[in-house]
């Protein structure tokens, strides 16, 4: 009796065992490069950073060719809690990781004279003038890291620029007109990790 029940619990840790571990393989997939692609495009499309795309795929710069097959590791959902208490269901979630940093935050355009529109990061601003995208010091903020800049919203830190030393940002606008009107400001930026 005591082989049939170990034999049991056995075959039941094995099976259960083997799903898992076909369930966490499962979470990769690849992404083959298309004309026009840059790693931020891909990396907002799957919702994960630059630099993570970079790392699963030993990449030491931000160039991708058409054709190439990059290897995306999904991100996990977001772990909820089921609490059920008297037909009553609580959901928490946790709370994104960011660091808080205070810059002096000054506005571009991608349409100055000699500028080609085309970000550190490969990011096209004249075919996306209306993309949040902010140059940084990637010492400070590094390229590819998700943002929230007060008073201008989620950005990426797609870009770098000779002035932009330290805890000073660069956030690109439309329109001259809005780059003006922004002016030089202290905000609160929140990296997130």
């Amino acid at each position: 009796m005591k082989k049939i029940v170990i034999s049991m619990m056995t075959a039941c840790f094995l099976i259960f065992g083997i799903s898992g571990v076909s369930q966490a393989s499962a979470a990769t997939t690849t992404y083959k490069v298309q004309k026009g692609d840059s790693l931020w495009s891909i990396a907002t499309k799957y919702k994960v950073t630059v630099n993570q795309l970079k790392s699963w795929n030993g990449l030491k710069k931000d160039i991708i060719k058409p054709k190439q097959v990059l290897k995306i590791t999904k991100p996990k959902a977001t772990a909820t809690k089921k609490t059920t208490t008297s037909k009553k269901v609580v959901k928490t979630t946790k709370k994104a990781k960011y660091k808080t940093l205070t810059v002096k935050a000054t506005a571009y355009t991608a349409g100055c004279k000699g500028c080609s529109g085309i970000t550190a990061t490969g990011i096209n601003l004249k075919k996306n003038p209306n993309a949040k995208v902010i140059s940084v010091d990637p010492k400070v903020i590094p390229l590819g890291t998700k943002v929230y800049v007060e008073g201008y919203g989620e950005a990426i830190a797609g870009d770098t620029g000779g002035a932009i030393k330290g805890k000073k940002i660069d956030l690109h606008m439309p329109t001259k007109k809005k780059a003006f009107n922004w002016g030089v400001r202290t905000v609160k930026v929140k990296v997130y990790r």
